[in-house]
């Protein structure tokens, strides 16, 4: 699975934008924390939700079953506004 190429991440600080281009159907912003941030980051390129945790826990400490779940979650949101191929 991957990003589709009309949403752009984009860093300000300690947050995370998912900004659409004009030829995404979706039209608002996506705001995330430090999880949304890896999450997204991972999912610029063909990725899956096993090789994003295995990023997660390199760079957080905690419970394997609550990054999966924050994995499934955001995955979830993302396809919900058509950000997702795959």
């Amino acid at each position: 699975m991957k990003l589709k190429d009309e949403f752009i991440v984009h860093n300000i600080g300690e947050e995370t934008l998912l900004v659409p281009t004009a030829e995404a159907s979706f039209h608002g912003l996506v705001q995330g924390n430090k999880t949304v941030d890896v999450i997204l980051n991972c999912l610029v390129k063909d990725t899956t939700e096993e090789a994003i945790l295995a990023v997660m826990k390199e760079r957080f400490d905690g419970d394997e079953a609550d990054m999966r779940e924050d994995i499934a979650d955001v995955i979830a949101q993302l396809r919900k506004i058509g950000a997702i191929d795959g």
